[in-house]
């Protein structure tokens, strides 16, 4: 994937995220990690739930990871190279690319054998079928690949029951990709029903060209979007994106500074943002903000990496990230995860689960008003974890290049 993508060869969704690293926690010891600055108060809320009989159940106002041990139950272990993980409204089934081109579906522990959608991609570590997600009535499809000359397609497609219908076809982006590696890859719905598509920072290594930074490519950014056609356009820009009506910017960009997020997602309770970024080869970073903070963001990368200068000094406004992992601690390629609210692990509630694609260890996060307040091992680990999957019940799911799809269950 990247100098150490070695490793993260085809967990191209970490693969993406591998862009130059490539990992996973290994063992019990905590990962390596940072606090930043941060004037926002956001805080994870606790709940306090009442069950028949007068019984009452009180949640931590703050996850305790000290008591969040879990342990990983596998549902199937026949996926290739599984990337990335979606649920479809209405539906209790899971939907899960293989990096090949190929979208299934898992039912129960089974994999069907009929495929939701086949995809001509290429096959570089790094490239292939990247991300999925369904819009809000389960009619639409949307997905993120790299086609066989190596560039991102972002396309969406009409549902036929549990196929899409290849002749509804319809391409939303085409970005030419000059390297093979660093494509991003996510694509996911937010809470204000606009389309966001994580991009990479066109790859090679240390973003050779500085197109993190620059607001006149897609590159090295996050992009929010309304796929409703407008005119002659394929999607519509929202007004309110942060760079509107600059010159010389796209409009498209919601986020930047980033190298290669693996993966992006919301907490579904309050709307925060959390992103995993590859690093180049020191340090992996998780990134976090809360919604009202995000528009605009700069992240800091190619001139730092983590909160260490690579090029030089930060941009001016540069946001540091929440917690950052060190390659001297066997990590290689961060796997970017979810705020977890299911029901099944009370400590856990609020929590941010994430993983290395190295060292394989799944890890909690917890931050208070912007600051990371505890970080830990939770128990369990996996080889090659290329991804997390929410569930519609919020319960979380890991997912293994090695062809393992496992739910997370309290140990």
């Amino acid at each position: 994937m990247h100098r150490r993508v070695v490793h993260l060869v085809v967990t191209i969704a970490l693969v993406a995220i591998a862009a130059c690293s490539g990992g996973g926690g290994n063992d019990n010891t905590s990962s390596t990690s940072i606090t930043r600055e941060s004037s926002t108060t956001n805080t994870t809320a606790g709940v306090t739930s009442s069950t028949a009989g007068a019984t009452t159940t009180t949640v931590p106002a703050r996850p305790d990871l000290a008591a969040a041990k879990i342990t990983l139950t596998q549902i199937t272990n026949k996926l290739d190279s599984p990337v990335a993980f979606a649920t479809r409204p209405g539906d209790n089934r899971f939907y899960v690319v293989e990096q090949r081109g190929d979208i299934v579906i898992v039912d129960g522990s089974r994999v069907l054998p009929r495929k939701v959608l086949s995809v001509n991609v290429s096959h570089d570590n790094e490239q292939g079928l990247l991300g999925l997600v369904f819009s809000s009535d389960g009619k639409k499809l949307y997905v993120d690949y790299t086609d066989p000359a190596g560039d991102t397609h972002v396309d969406e497609y009409t549902m036929n029951g549990d196929v899409a219908d290849t002749s509804t076809k319809r391409q939303l982006l085409f970005v030419d990709q000059p390297y093979p590696n660093h494509n991003g890859g996510e694509v996911t719905f937010g809470p204000d029903g606009m389309l966001y598509i994580t991009f990479g920072d066109g790859g090679s290594a240390g973003d050779p060209q500085n197109r993190a930074q620059n607001l006149g490519t897609l590159l090295g950014k996050i992009l929010r979007i309304d796929p409703t056609p407008s005119g002659s356009a394929p999607y519509t820009i929202p007004p309110d994106n942060p760079f509107v009506g600059r010159a010389g910017a796209r409009p498209e960009i919601w986020m930047y500074g980033l190298r290669n997020p693996w993966r992006f997602s919301f907490d579904r309770a309050n709307r925060d943002v959390w992103i995993g970024d590859v690093g180049q080869g020191d340090w992996e970073e998780i990134d976090y903000t809360p919604l009202a903070n995000a528009a605009g963001s700069n992240w800091g990368w190619s001139l730092r990496e983590g909160t260490h200068s690579f090029k030089g000094a930060p941009p001016p406004g540069a946001r540091e990230p929440i917690f950052e992992l060190s390659h001297a601690d066997g990590n290689c390629s961060v796997t970017g995860g979810y705020a977890y609210r299911g029901s099944k692990i009370a400590a856990l509630r609020g929590a941010y689960v994430f993983a290395d694609f190295c060292r394989g260890e799944i890890l909690g996060l917890v931050q208070q008003n912007g600051r990371r307040v505890d970080e830990r091992a939770l128990g369990a680990r996996t080889s090659a974890v290329t991804t997390f999957g929410e569930g519609t019940d919020g319960e979380l799911y890991v997912l293994s290049r090695n062809g393992f799809l496992y739910r997370i269950d309290p140990a």
